[in-house]
């Protein structure tokens, strides 16, 4: 697809970040299980962690395709700090974007947008993953507050998280409808979280349970009304989804990127790999198909800026996505031989950092039974 000016002018001031700040980095998050403030501090005065918030909220204003650019490039070089910004930008904002009141926003929206305060979604329980009308956690009326009680797990950016949006069941008797949505604050008597997960991958972003013992939740920080949770959770993953596809495009993209350097310079029988056909054969193959994985996402990204529901697009794109970023990974680490095996070249970080993303928000299977659903109307 063809780019505005002011896309172009984005994705190559994102390379000149990634180039400036991200050079030896990747491999430091990965081994320290953490961002570096400062590298915080920046995503937020480049509004980066905010491109699709409006202004008036302290972000970029941008749209969709220019955050798929963002996520697209970051990943590109550092899967865990795409993956920071993703928590952010579209799983803690679009609840309070598309169904907050303009004080929730004010008080939620604008300070995440501007890096002042860090924000998580609380959706996937340990009975409740896939199945996520399972959900266990509970929300009682008790005069002005509701009281919270519950689990949820794998949650990015929960341990350094100052607020979560957190689904609860205020009405049993009413299944998915039953459920609500809350912004609940870490300060609140009652919140912790467990220990930071030892992950496969994507090392360098923060991932732990919150519990919820007896939380005093205010009734202002009720989201939507109640009942309106499920409905809020799904469309906050029909478009969150476009930024976790675009993250396995940057995937990919960074596979094919060490495989071609690679080839280039090992030699085996007196000349490069690069020079075999077979070699050549294998990465037009995975550069088709990063190709019509990037087509995909943008088509996503597009369609959600002309103002459609992008649930068939982004379901598409995620599901696509992941695959090639997974099929990607795989092969270039197999190129690299040997040394794909060892901590020393990128490609195995790549490798492990790619998995995640045809599990979370909406595992490969999820996104065929959305896609299948679409068809089947």
């Amino acid at each position: 697809m063809k780019f505005t000016k002011e896309q172009e002018l984005l994705r190559q001031n994102v390379r000149e970040f990634v180039k400036n700040e991200l050079a030896t980095y990747p491999d430091h998050v990965d081994e320290t299980g953490e961002i570096p403030k400062d590298v915080m501090d920046k995503l937020a005065k480049y509004q980066f962690i905010g491109p699709i918030i409006p202004r008036k909220y302290g972000g970029a204003g941008a749209d969709y395709v220019s955050y798929a650019i963002i996520m697209e490039e970051i990943a590109r070089r550092c899967a865990s700090t795409s993956t920071y910004i993703t928590a952010g930008a579209s799983l803690a904002a679009l609840p309070l974007l598309n169904f907050g009141t303009e004080e929730q926003k004010m008080k939620y929206l604008k300070p995440l947008a501007l890096g002042e305060k860090i924000g998580c979604f609380g959706l996937t329980e340990p009975g409740a993953g896939s199945d996520a009308g399972a959900t266990a956690t509970t929300a009682k009326l008790e005069g002005d507050y509701y009281i919270l009680n519950g689990r949820k797990c794998f949650i990015t950016n929960a341990p350094m998280a100052d607020f979560a949006i957190i689904s609860a069941v205020t009405d049993k008797t009413k299944g998915a409808k039953g459920i609500s949505t809350f912004i609940v604050e870490s300060s609140y008597e009652g919140w912790s979280v467990g220990a930071h997960e030892n992950k496969m991958g994507i090392r360098g972003t923060q991932t732990s349970d919150i519990v919820l013992d007896n939380v005093k939740v205010p009734k202002e920080n009720l989201l939507g009304g109640e009942g309106n949770g499920f409905k809020i959770m799904l469309n906050t993953l029909d478009s969150g989804r476009i930024g976790v596809a675009a993250q396995a495009l940057g995937i990919a993209q960074g596979a094919l990127d060490e495989a071609t350097k690679y080839v280039k310079e090992r030699v085996q029988f007196g000349r490069t790999l690069s020079k075999f056909q077979n070699t050549q054969f294998t990465l037009a193959q995975m550069a088709t198909k990063v190709q019509a994985a990037r087509l995909l996402v943008y088509d996503a990204a597009k369609t959600k800026d002309l103002g459609e529901k992008p649930g068939l697009q982004s379901s598409m794109a995620k599901y696509y996505a992941a695959e090639v970023a997974n099929e990607v990974a795989y092969t270039a680490l197999q190129l690299h031989g040997g040394y794909g095996y060892i901590k020393d070249y990128p490609i195995e970080r790549i490798y492990r950092d790619a998995r995640i993303t045809s599990i979370y928000e909406g595992t490969s299977q999820v996104q065929q039974m959305v896609i299948a659903g679409y068809v089947l109307k």
